[in-house]
């Protein structure tokens, strides 16, 4: 099992696809760096020697922020809207959509609005009294 910026890639899947599991690193990147290490996509991930691994590590450690890294860049991003109490702040204070999605009929669950079958409140029909 090949392990890539701490995160252990599936074996049986192409190395195209596996790549994706980093965070930070979709499907696109993946090919950009495939094509960038000329390693072929079509490699399965327990094929891969131990020198195309390196070269993959050594390639993405050097050229894209991943993982931990990424991960709090992102919440400083967002901790930095919440204190200047912007509108995208106080939206992701809420846990509410922050990008103009519309929130009277999407977003129930965000919301604590869950709303069941129609007569789902009723009471049985024994207990009408």
């Amino acid at each position: 099992m090949a392990r890539i910026a701490t995160v252990s890639l599936p074996n049986t899947k192409r190395i195209e696809a596996a790549l994706p599991y980093i965070y930070g690193i979709g499907l696109t990147k993946s090919k950009e760096i495939l094509k960038a290490t000329a390693i072929s996509p079509d490699i399965r991930v327990k094929d891969l020697t131990n020198e195309q691994i390196d070269i993959l590590s050594n390639f993405i450690n050097q050229n894209f922020k991943v993982e931990g890294d990424l991960r709090r860049e992102v919440l400083g991003n967002i901790k930095r809207l919440k204190e200047i109490k912007c509108f995208r702040g106080t939206r992701h204070a809420k846990n509410l959509p922050s990008r103009g999605q519309r929130t009277k009929t999407n977003s129930r669950t965000v919301r604590g609005n869950k709303r069941s079958t129609m007569g789902s409140g009723k009471k049985p029909k024994g207990m009408l009294k």
